[in-house]
């Protein structure tokens, strides 16, 4: 009968972590940027006066056209059916930079970023080099984007106080069936 308490209690936490966890994670404070359709600048860094494809997934709910906007290039449109297109940075855009780039699709919109590289496009004789001084930004994203200590810390309390008050009451109600 023991173990069956101690099972019940041990199911109970695991099932509240698992409620809790979602919710701990869920948020990463870009509530603007969720869109039915996928989208990304390739390359993510360029040198000033390079050209930049503009990619459109509409599978995923973009049905017409695209507009993609920036304030270091021109407005760019992506027709329907299409899923791609070129836009070139302007010359003078300042080198490590980085600007917001905006897809529009059925009245939706999302962003993302364009780091510029510190050279001018034409500086190096291969055409589509990329030269940039300093490393890119990688591995901000997936799970340890966003890593928050007080986040984590009270996550960890949560889950402390749950398996502590589960074994508190499965010792508990042992020691008042042996009396």
């Amino acid at each position: 009968m023991h173990a069956i308490r101690v099972a019940s209690a041990a199911l109970l936490s695991v099932t509240a972590l698992t409620f809790l966890a979602p919710v701990a994670v869920a948020d990463d404070g870009d509530d603007h940027n969720v869109t039915p359709f996928g989208f990304s600048v390739q390359p993510s860094t360029i040198s000033a006066g390079g050209r930049v494809g503009l990619l459109l997934n509409g599978d995923g709910g973009c049905k017409g056209g695209a507009t993609v906007s920036s304030g270091v290039f021109d407005t760019v449109t992506i027709r329907p059916g299409q899923s791609s297109a070129t836009a070139t940075v302007d010359r003078d855009a300042k080198p490590g930079a980085v600007y917001e780039v905006t897809f529009r699709c059925d009245g939706v919109s999302g962003h993302t970023e364009l780091t510029i590289g510190t050279g001018r496009q034409g500086d190096d004789p291969t055409p589509d080099a990329v030269p940039v001084e300093r490393g890119v930004r990688a591995g901000v994203g997936g799970s340890a984007g966003g890593f928050d200590l007080k986040e984590i810390g009270l996550g960890t309390a949560l889950i402390t106080g749950s398996v502590g008050a589960a074994w508190y009451m499965a010792r508990r109600r042992g020691t008042a069936d042996d009396s």
